[in-house]
């Protein structure tokens, strides 16, 4: 069965939440929230937590989709992430999840990174439901 593309107003409406999103339409598959939830307590919970203004080692990722990086004012971000300048959109986690020293070189966090692109689609989704 072949897949179906986007066609017409599909395509428009695809391409306009893109832009909104700062995503490109294939960035990544549709990742499922439950399942990044149990990846996210494997390999970021010891680290971060989820509720709004509880940070552990790492700063809270509750509304972090979205979030200028380096921005929460009670959490000591290291100077390279401070100057980073972007804003955590699905495809910056993305590439941040997989390689942190990559995305921001120097950065605090040692993390090897989360190689499999599912489980890092999954954690994107769960962390997409926390606002």
């Amino acid at each position: 069965m072949r897949s179906r593309q986007p066609v017409g107003s599909d395509l428009f409406i695809s391409l306009a939440l893109s832009l909104l999103l700062g995503t490109s339409p294939a960035s990544h598959a549709a990742g499922d929230p439950k399942r990044g939830a149990a990846t996210f307590a494997q390999e970021c919970a010891l680290c971060h937590s989820v509720q709004e203004g509880r940070n552990k080692l790492g700063p809270s990722l509750f509304g972090v989709v979205g979030r200028k990086a380096g921005s929460i004012a009670d959490y000591i971000y290291s100077a390279p992430m401070k100057q980073s300048n972007f804003v955590w959109s699905p495809d910056k986690i993305d590439t941040y999840i997989a390689d942190p020293q990559q995305v921001v070189p120097g950065d605090k966090m040692k993390y090897h990174g989360l190689a499999d692109e599912k489980d890092r689609a999954d954690v994107i989704a769960y962390l997409s439901t926390l606002h």
